[in-house]
């Protein structure tokens, strides 16, 4: 594909720029990426973004006729008339967004009709609505995906963002979502495993990871499940392989991290005692404080924790810097989402940080 890859945070901010305009909306939008990347999500946070409705279809549900309505014999006219869906928005709705979701992998008959929707913003007799505007998303055939060829003409109408995953992109949604800190850990510390549809289709494997099933993975460890339960769901989540690595980097995660016990621990010689040893227990620590710091204390303590980092003694050389950095700016980031302002003000850790960026 000749159109660079931009990150899901960037194809967002893009698609509110569109909508903002009455003029741009005019022009349709199609969105490429894997599985799981997130297309939908944005397109959805455009809409409650503006406020407007958005009209979801799934076009792998629907029968080629279903867009072009249905037709009936209208004796007083004497003539066939075609009644549209009553999902198709209607002028009643003056603005909004029609979403074309897996338009690539639609019977290429449903495809005309969906085609004359983003050609002609029409569909038979319908017209659609001079403030909506026609987002698309699909999958190209290199992404693994059922697919059918866009003709030139096509996409000669439309703007094309190619969506390709980015750990920092979510691990920003999973902070939001409340995912869990031992998968926004592991990403960290291995992002190269956020999506591995390229290792996938080079095996042949049915199952990988990808941001939807680290998702999904979080879901398995924040619920009251066995060991076992959650080993079987996570290998049939993002497969064997993948499973298999993040449990052993889970182990150290968990042994490296006492989160808990490093809430509880005086300040000191106590805390540097507790504190981890290795690259996977630091990111480890930093997620567990992030899902701890729910209060005034609990913010306060953690930001004390993170000031603490300085004295860990490892074996090995640790970016301790960039991690206190990271930790620091996160907690902020939750202080100012959970109303726990004051306790970050008046955190000694957090105005040394600010005092450090401005002699920066």
């Amino acid at each position: 594909m000749n159109v660079p890859p931009v990150s899901i945070t960037t194809a967002k901010a893009a698609l509110l720029e569109q909508f903002a305009h009455p003029a741009l909306r005019l022009r349709a939008t199609m969105l490429w990426g894997s599985r799981g990347v997130g297309k939908s999500s944005i397109v959805h946070q455009v809409a409650a973004h503006h406020g407007v409705p958005l009209t979801d279809l799934r076009l792998t549900t629907l029968e080629p006729v279903d867009i072009r309505g249905a037709i009936y014999a209208d004796e007083r006219q004497g003539r066939t008339v075609w009644f549209p869906p009553e999902f198709l928005p209607g002028p009643d709705e003056p603005a909004g967004i029609l979403f074309l979701d897996e338009l690539t992998a639609a019977d290429p008959r449903l495809q005309v009709s969906a085609y004359s929707l983003i050609l002609d913003r029409r569909a038979g007799n319908y017209r659609l609505p001079e403030g909506w505007m026609v987002v698309a998303a699909g999958n190209a055939s290199f992404h693994g995906a059922v697919s059918h060829d866009m003709g030139t003409a096509l996409a000669d109408r439309m703007f094309h963002l190619h969506v390709q995953a980015s750990v920092e992109a979510f691990l920003a949604y999973a902070l939001e979502q409340g995912l869990a800190p031992e998968v926004m850990a592991y990403l960290k510390v291995r992002p190269d495993r956020l999506d591995d549809t390229a290792a996938q289709l080079e095996g042949d494997h049915l199952v990988g990871a990808s941001p939807r099933g680290w998702e999904d993975v979080s879901r398995v460890l924040q619920s009251p499940l066995s060991d076992e339960a959650r080993q079987v769901l996570v290998r049939g989540r993002i497969g064997a392989a993948n499973a298999a690595e993040f449990f052993g980097v889970l182990r150290e995660l968990r042994a490296g991290a006492h989160v808990l016990a490093l809430l509880a621990a005086e300040p000191g010689a106590a805390t540097a005692a507790l504190l981890p040893r290795t690259l996977e227990g630091l990111y480890g620590l930093v997620y567990g404080l992030l899902g701890a710091a729910t209060s005034d204390g609990a913010m306060a303590r953690a930001l004390a924790i993170v000031g603490q980092l300085p004295d860990i003694r490892a074996p090995q050389p640790l970016p301790l810097r960039e991690v206190r950095t990271l930790a620091v700016e996160l907690l902020a980031q939750r202080a100012l989402s959970s109303g726990l302002e004051r306790a970050m003000l008046d955190s000694p850790v957090y105005r040394a940080h600010v005092q450090e960026l401005r002699g920066a």
